[in-house]
């Protein structure tokens, strides 16, 4: 074998698993042999997410992902430093119903934390949310100085660009098909619907 050849199995590799590292840190919630999946590539401060979220993903889960139909994925794809550290203190989380509890919650409050632009007053308002989560301040502040949290959201976010051309938020995929229609659950369910 020669050293080109090596390298590139290495390279090859090291890609792989670094991939497939990435792909088991994204939130997701529902089977994984659901005949539809459905991603969310979205912004904690953007109102257009909070508003699809909101709007959308309770009658989702009850629907189709408690039903093992739907396969949901949210994809963080932070547009600033508010939305990245809101991303890192959902993930503080230990478990996965928790995480999408507080990823509701952190939507549904998002006009009260995501507000100015003092950080630290902001990452105080996101904590103020992550404490009714059973969450320490001196948990959530380990979470938001944790370094490798930050390039996995990071990177998350630069993979998806690569991926799938993000360009605004939210940006949706129901099985791997860009969604254009409106933020309105009667027209995703026919999308869902058409899909099962």
């Amino acid at each position: 074998m020669t050293e080109i050849s090596k390298f590139i199995k290495t390279t090859l590799l090291i890609f792989l698993i670094s991939t497939s590292y990435l792909e088991s840190k994204i939130l997701s919630i529902g089977s994984a042999n659901a005949k539809v999946t459905v991603k969310v590539f979205s912004s904690l401060t953007c109102p257009h997410c909070a508003t699809f979220h909101n709007s959308i993903f309770n009658k989702l889960k009850e629907d189709y992902i408690d039903k093992g139909l739907v396969k949901f994925e949210h994809h963080a794809f932070p547009l600033d430093l508010a939305a990245l550290n809101a991303e890192i203190v959902v993930r503080c989380t230990a478990n996965n119903d928790e995480k999408f509890k507080l990823l509701e919650e952190i939507y549904k409050k998002q006009s009260s934390w995501a507000v100015g632009s003092d950080i630290n007053k902001i990452n105080t308002l996101i904590k103020k949310v992550g404490s009714n989560f059973n969450l320490s301040e001196d948990k959530m502040d380990a979470c938001l100085k944790d370094t490798n949290v930050q390039d996995i959201i990071l990177n998350e976010r630069i993979e998806a660009q690569k991926r799938y051309k993000i360009d605004s938020t939210p940006t949706i995929f129901v099985n791997e098909k860009k969604y254009l229609g409106k933020v309105d659950y009667k027209n995703f369910k026919e999308i869902i619907d058409k899909n099962l």
